[in-house]
């Protein structure tokens, strides 16, 4: 019995064409991980809040000034109270026109916990409106000049 040749199709030549779905597939997952990853990384900046570039102040038609020494103490218009007292008055202060400013200053040494407490108290009394109230940016020089001050930013 003869056989006849078998015939080779196109098999047998080396394939040239690329195959793009493994790139797809791994550049899609990549895309998933960004988009989960993003607002993670955004959170973990260095911030310094006392200082600012564009402070700039802001006279409104009626504000009150509410400050914290390095030592958590509170003025109120330049007035040293307690915290119940500062209640007390913030709570008048509220009853007499809701809308007024409050603007906050605090030491760049107090607590972020003791900040937020007066801002609850200021925010308990029904006062909403509050600014907070910074510097400008000093330059490198005057920074490094203040003892205890904030150095160059890095």
């Amino acid at each position: 019995m003869s056989f006849g040749r078998l015939e080779r199709g196109d098999t047998s030549r080396p394939l040239s064409d690329i195959n793009v779905t493994p790139l797809v597939d791994v550049m899609l997952v990549l895309v998933v991980i960004l988009i989960l990853t993003a607002p993670l990384l955004a959170s973990s900046l260095r911030l310094d809040l006392p200082h600012s570039e564009a402070a700039q102040p802001v006279q409104s038609h009626r504000s009150v000034s509410l400050a914290l020494d390095t030592g958590g103490q509170i003025y109120l218009n330049e007035a040293p109270l307690t915290d119940l007292a500062a209640a007390q008055r913030l709570n008048e202060l509220a009853q007499e026109d809701p809308q007024i400013e409050v603007q906050l200053r605090a030491d760049a040494r107090v607590p972020y916990g003791r900040v937020v407490e007066l801002l609850g108290l200021a925010q308990k009394a029904g006062l909403s409106r509050i600014g907070f109230v910074a510097d400008p940016r000093p330059t490198p020089s005057s920074a490094l000049a203040v003892p205890g001050g904030p150095g160059p930013a890095r």
